[in-house]
């Protein structure tokens, strides 16, 4: 997930770390700011969404801030923002090789 050792990220992966760099976040606030973000580009259903939050959980790259009845907010550790900050310079690696090829 992320990271030299993991792999790139998926779309939604990252869209979901996104979301938590301003502040701590819900499910529902985390899929509202997604599909904002990306214009309806990505839509997270709760599976897709719960089952991430419950690997980056596992993986400490998130952790569990409040819980509110059935709603839990959640905050991204230094270890996630480091997963999401190898994300970005990896996709503007991309980028700068496509660029240096013409197709940009």
């Amino acid at each position: 997930m992320g990271g030299n050792s993991r792999g790139p990220l998926t779309e939604p992966m990252f869209y979901v770390l996104m979301s938590f760099l301003r502040r701590d976040m819900c499910g529902t606030e985390i899929t509202e700011f997604v599909e904002r973000k990306t214009r309806g580009r990505v839509k997270l259903g709760p599976g897709t969404l719960y089952t991430l939050l419950g690997k980056f959980q596992d993986e400490k790259l998130i952790q569990e801030t409040e819980v509110d009845g059935r709603k839990r907010t959640y905050r991204i550790t230094p270890k996630g923002r480091a997963v999401y900050q190898e994300e970005v310079d990896r996709l503007r690696s991309c980028l700068m090789d496509a660029e240096e090829e013409g197709i940009l």
